[in-house]
């Protein structure tokens, strides 16, 4: 049986199809972790645990030796990625009373949803697009841009636009994992290539944790709003992206490439209701609404940046 290769046909499928298979057991079976409890009531209870392990690998792959052409395109898309999430935070901050709207059609759609969405660029689909549409340091500037892993840019974010209010010793809690990471793989080349081979076994794993906290319920009713945040990431950080590359000697392929969702955006919802409890009531419909968001954008983007690819191709062999 190739279950692997049929999970990686689906945008997003490591990470959407565990958290799928763990909503399914919660929604038919709601006390089944307590019911097992031991091993397999920690596992769908412990997503943050198995995070805290993710972003500690994550930063194992992050090279602060970065080349200077490298830092000065990794850095311009990810200050953009992070700016048009705090930007649209303080304007939906403004038209949603309380964080969240509790009722009628955008029923469950939260401040926090909308910059979770938008704070944190897919890696591997990134990485896909730059390598056989873009050019070389672009490839490179992903070991800048994976400083979005997690829930820190997020949360920083939020303090910063004045939405939330954390206790430093969160954020340092927070992004502890990550610098751990990043000052053991630049002391040692070796444990780059021990732990960075983990993050993609852990995506499953943090991910169905994730999927035994929501039911269908929720994730029906935050589908079709999680379909118009998945666009509004491709349209308002594509075009912010697409400048950002422009103004780094870029032609926008890099730039349209990184607007997504990444599939650990999903995770941050959970983080940051754990850590502010103003946001718990939102952190549910907040992770269906990133959810689809992640698989909105991995089959949005791919298409956009072929077209944009073609699109410069075209006006470079016209101008030569």
């Amino acid at each position: 049986m190739q279950i692997k290769r049929s999970m990686e046909r689906v945008p997003g499928g490591m990470m959407i199809i565990p958290l799928l298979l763990g909503a399914s057991i919660n929604t038919l079976f709601p006390g089944a972790a307590k019911s097992f409890g031991a091993f397999t009531g920690a596992w769908m209870t412990g997503a943050m645990p198995l995070l805290a392990v993710t972003f500690f690998c994550v930063g194992t792959t992050i090279d602060v030796r970065a080349t200077p052409a490298i830092l000065k395109k990794g850095g311009a898309l990810l200050v953009s990625k992070i700016a048009c999430g705090g930007a649209a935070g303080i304007i939906a901050a403004q038209f949603i009373p309380g964080g969240m709207i509790k009722e009628g059609f955008f029923a469950g759609l939260s401040v926090l949803a909308i910059m979770a969405s938008m704070n944190d660029t897919n890696g591997g689909l990134y990485l896909a697009l730059v390598s056989a549409l873009g050019k070389r340091e672009e490839v490179a500037a992903l070991s800048i841009m994976s400083v979005e892993s997690g829930p820190f840019i997020t949360m920083s974010t939020l303090g910063i636009t004045g939405l939330a209010v954390f206790p430093w010793q969160s954020f340092v809690g927070t992004i502890l994992p990550l610098v751990v990471g990043v000052i053991l793989r630049n002391l040692d080349r070796e444990l780059r290539a021990f732990f960075g081979k983990i993050v993609p076994v852990m995506v499953p794993c943090f991910a169905f944790a994730l999927g035994s906290g929501l039911n269908f319920t929720t994730i029906w009713k935050s589908g079709l709003i999680g379909i118009l945040i998945g666009l509004g990431v491709v349209v308002v950080t594509g075009t912010a992206l697409i400048l950002a590359d422009k103004a780094t000697g870029g032609n926008g392929v890099a730039g349209i490439a990184a607007a997504s969702t990444a599939g650990n955006a999903a995770s941050v919802p959970l983080t940051i209701g754990e850590i502010d409890p103003s946001y718990a009531a939102a952190v549910p419909a907040a992770t269906a609404i990133v959810s689809t968001s992640v698989i909105v954008t991995a089959i949005t983007v791919p298409i956009v940046t072929a077209w944009w690819a073609k699109r410069v191709t075209k006006h470079t062999e016209r101008q030569s």
